[in-house]
């Protein structure tokens, strides 16, 4: 049996444009000679539709569509992943299942059993459990269809259900496991995902058909990576990462297994950003961006990943050098910029600063903080009136060692439409700018040389305010990836005094990051909705 493998890019609820790229994947299918094409989980909606679940209506255009896919399936089997209505009164309204389509009609679908309810996922929020458990049988095999979490029980070391769907399948002698996912990209989850799909092979002795969502909704990168494992838990194909990819196995001739892709962290991280920024912009219908540019790493960074995603003809950047600028942050701007190829004015913010100095003056000095926050304000005045009548989206450059602290000014230069480092520390925004320059230098030395520096009064440093990078890094991964309490940090063998500052200042900034722009997660831990805490508490204050 040849099964066709479509790890495709949807829009969450563009069901027409949704169905027109089924459609595509299925008409290949025939044209190649294949017996059934896999789509990943809820592929006629999108994932995660979200709140867009509640509405009635939304729920009856996928049926919809579903329904004008039927036709397609005269000549092969199509599974697809959509939300179905509940029959019964008790429970969710809804169940996240895998329908398979085949001679003109809907012949079987198995609902989703395990709903995750950590970091950005809340399905049990909209979605029943499966509560039985069938195989369907096709040409000739028996088919056992599960919906990616419904695998992800084993190969952890800590399982965080009571039960293994797959387990009860067993009893009806299942050939072949298929798994429509939409698993979510962070840098380690490539390789996680092989080590749990391994599992399944040793647990049930099957080969197994994954298929992953690949493209960017939102916040959300997914990295495709669709799999299929051989029934000794060889790796037969591995599908591309970050890019639409269609492919045709034979399950009877899984003879020549393949190498396993590179999955190295940067490179990944780097493959997702790209990613994150065109889709965010494609899919709301805009093109170009505006960024500000101040000489330093966080922006140069951000300005290549741009010109990477939208082409250096839809990038446009903002300098504006304050009283407190050094000379050299201007002409390294300029030469990154022209480095890139992209249009660029200079602005000068000493003017304004200086009119709403002499205006606050009359009602209290601004000095000190307050004098530093206003010069990233007038910055977002400029940019954002360049949002506003170009039509550009604005893209923030703060990374998430400093969204973690609160190092930066709220409506200033947290401000944005994107977040694009927001969960990259500033050590790996280093390892990023390195990994740009490996072929030829693009971001000139001397902005990866300088000490990082905000430039909001004389002579600044980051570290004025903040431990060196490395120190604060390690601290900030321990508490927000690791989640670690402070005397388990300590015991790392950090300073307590550090330990505790850092902690209470990632704290007290709750309130900043729920106003900031949402980030593209590329961590296990990101901020956004996969860490949801209290802007008002006592933990350890």
């Amino acid at each position: 049996m040849k099964i066709a493998l479509a790890q495709i890019n949807v829009i969450i609820g563009d069901f027409e444009g949704n169905f027109q790229k089924h459609v595509h994947y299925i008409n290949r299918t025939i044209r190649e000679g294949a017996d059934m094409i896999v789509f990943p989980e809820l592929s006629i909606t999108g994932y995660p539709p979200r709140d867009f679940l509640e509405f009635k209506d939304f729920v009856i255009r996928a049926n919809e569509t579903v329904e004008r896919l039927k036709e397609f399936s005269r000549e092969i089997a199509i599974i697809v992943g959509t939300p179905t209505v509940n029959p019964v009164i008790e429970g969710k309204d809804l169940f996240n299942s895998a329908v398979f389509l085949y001679e003109g009609k809907e012949i079987f679908r198995q609902h989703k059993t395990l709903l995750p309810t950590y970091d950005i996922f809340d399905e049990a929020r909209y979605f029943e459990p499966a509560s039985s458990w069938k195989i369907i049988e096709f040409k000739g095999k028996k088919l056992a269809l599960s919906i990616c979490e419904d695998l992800w029980n084993l190969g952890n070391e800590n399982p965080l259900y009571t039960i293994n769907p797959l387990d009860q399948l067993m009893a009806s002698g299942p050939d072949l496991i298929i798994n429509l996912s939409a698993s979510p990209f962070d840098y380690e989850h490539a390789k996680e995902r092989i080590k749990v799909l391994k599992a399944n092979v040793k647990a049930y002795g099957l080969p197994i058909v994954y298929v992953n969502h690949t493209g960017a909704q939102t916040d959300l990168v997914f990295d495709g990576g669709s799999l299929v494992m051989t029934p000794e838990g060889n790796l037969y194909r591995e599908l591309p990462f970050f890019e639409e990819a269609f492919e045709i196995i034979d399950i009877e001739r899984m003879d020549q297994v393949n190498r396993e892709r590179p999955k190295e962290k940067i490179p990944l991280i780097h493959q997702a950003l790209v990613t994150g920024i065109k889709d965010y912009f494609g899919k709301i219908g805009l093109k170009s961006a505006i960024l500000g540019l101040s000489g330093g790493i966080d922006s140069a960074v951000v300005a290549v990943l741009a010109v990477e995603s939208l082409g250096k003809e839809n990038v446009h950047a903002l300098l504006m050098p304050s009283r407190y600028s050094s000379p050299s942050s201007v002409s390294d701007a300029v030469e990154l910029a022209e480095n890139l190829g992209i249009s660029y004015d200079i602005i000068s913010i000493d003017k304004p600063f200086e009119a709403i100095e002499h205006e606050l003056d009359r009602y209290f000095p601004t000095d000190g903080i307050t004098e530093e926050n206003i010069q990233p304000r007038i910055r977002m005045i400029y940019l954002m009136a360049y949002s506003n009548k170009k039509g550009y989206i604005l893209l923030n450059t703060s990374n998430k060692s400093e969204l973690a602290v609160g190092y930066g000014t709220l409506y200033g230069d947290l401000a944005g439409g994107l977040s694009v480092l927001g969960d990259v520390y500033k050590t790996e925004v280093y390892e990023l700018a390195e990994y740009i320059n490996s072929q030829k230098e693009i971001i000139p030395r001397s902005i990866i040389t300088k000490p990082p520096s905000a430039e909001l009064r004389p002579d600044q440093k980051d570290t004025d305010t903040l431990p060196p990078y490395e120190t604060l890094d390690n601290i900030l991964r321990l508490y927000i990836e690791k989640r670690l309490g402070p005397q388990e940090i300590i015991a790392r063998g950090f300073d307590e005094y550090l330990v505790r500052r850092v902690l209470k200042m990632v704290n007290r900034n709750e309130f900043k990051r729920y106003q900031t722009a949402p980030v593209i997660r590329v961590s296990p831990k990101a901020f956004g909705m996969g860490r949801r805490m209290p802007i008002v508490g006592k933990y350890l204050e």
